[in-house]
């Protein structure tokens, strides 16, 4: 059966967005993109308010949702946890994992394995175990260990190409080394959790072969303008797009305005809009688990629990579509440029732009129909209608 969506298209090609366009599909990929008037078939009518329609979005960093971590969880959680994000509208997932011994990241892998393997994750992120103590954030602080080329090799030969892409701290030791297993393997080198200096970092960046920086200004020193640093790099190599910025638009992570200056000075081209949500996104304040750690849910905000003070911030607890709507409505970024970001920016980064992350015939029919408020109405995944 044909599905014909017709209201304002977000393209993400060189048509553009389209005021009054249709996205049509029989099967798992698209067969028509473009205005309505030129479309041979018949035509749904135009509400007074057309929805918008997007392609699917992609987050690159997320520990989980919908009451169930990756980092934590059985196979019905992870199934749960994935089934949460895409019924909002991230139809390319990538289940992110927290610093752990050896043993424990292969227990994972193994709890994750099914849902890669079907399609329902897109596949693993390994954040740490390889970081900065002093940047350690939501870590466990003892679980995050030297530099170990070799263990890296071990787990990724055991991934057997589920992963696909780790979170590493610039000045480990054996730097060199850990990045020249994940450039052999084609994963994306992500660095962040670290306080790197600026040469290292300069020297970090031209290592990898795919570069990311995880969460850009979180887990890291901060901008100073006497003190060229880690991000002082990491901002330079985004403008030249050198490298792919994560950014956690969600108005805690990040103020909003903050977010609007990294859209306006790197472009939307070099940047990953990212949920980095965990367990609780989705779900009401109260005490969660993120890897081996306690976390407390308050006003939204999920943070480690500590009885003589506040706890670091221990991810995020929104979606895709929420990161995308704050980013546009209180960041104020235009659409277009945060959907790059939410999909074209990732699926380049994950090397997946031959079937997600625009709308063009012959891609993937994954799409996310919104409102004009970009809250969720439907979603589409290989054509298919998603029923969480």
């Amino acid at each position: 059966m044909r599905t014909t969506l017709r209201g304002r298209v977000v393209t993400l090609t060189e048509a553009g967005e389209l005021a009054d366009g249709v996205v049509s599909f029989h099967g798992p990929r698209l067969d028509y993109v473009g205005p309505a008037t030129s479309f041979d078939g018949e035509l749904p009518e135009l509400p007074e308010r057309p929805p918008v329609i997007l392609p699917g979005l992609i987050d690159v960093h997320c520990h989980g949702g919908g009451g169930f971590g990756f980092p934590e969880t059985d196979a019905e959680g992870v199934l749960a946890a994935a089934s949460f994000h895409r019924g909002r509208g991230t139809t390319t997932l990538v289940a992110s994992l927290v610093s752990a011994t050896e043993a424990e990241l292969r227990e994972r892998m193994d709890v994750l394995a099914p849902a890669v393997d079907s399609g329902l994750l897109a596949g693993i992120h390994l954040e740490g175990p390889f970081i900065s103590e002093h940047r350690c954030g939501a870590h466990d602080p003892e679980r995050i260990l030297p530099g170990d080329p070799a263990m890296l090799e071990r787990l990724l030969d055991y991934a057997d190409g589920r992963v696909v892409s780790v979170t590493v701290a610039p000045e480990i030791d054996g730097f060199d080394a850990v990045a020249d297993v994940l450039a052999e393997a084609n994963v994306v080198l992500s660095l962040g959790h670290t306080v790197a200096d600026y040469d290292r970092a300069v020297h970090a960046m031209a290592r990898g072969r795919r570069v990311s920086i995880t969460h850009l200004f979180n887990a890291m020193p901060a901008l100073a303008h006497r003190d060229a640093n880690f991000l002082t790099a990491a901002m330079a190599a985004a403008g030249r797009g050198d490298v792919v910025a994560e950014v956690i638009g969600d108005g805690v992570h990040l103020a909003d305005g903050v977010v609007r200056m990294v859209f306006d000075t790197l472009g939307p081209e070099n940047l990953a809009l990212i949920t980095d949500a965990m367990a609780a996104a989705g779900q009401p304040d109260g005490r969660y688990q993120l890897g081996s750690l306690d976390v407390v849910v308050r006003d939204g905000v999920s943070r480690l629990y500590d009885p003589n003070g506040e706890g670091a911030i221990a991810g995020g607890t929104s979606s895709a579509s929420d990161v995308l709507r704050h980013t546009v409505f209180a960041s104020g970024v235009d659409l277009t440029a945060a959907a790059t970001a939410a999909a074209a920016t990732p699926a380049r980064l994950l090397g997946l732009t031959d079937r997600v992350g625009a709308l063009q015939p012959g891609m993937q029919a994954d799409l996310l129909v919104t409102d004009h408020h970009l809250n969720p109405l439907t979603v589409y995944k290989d054509g298919t209608q998603w029923n969480s």
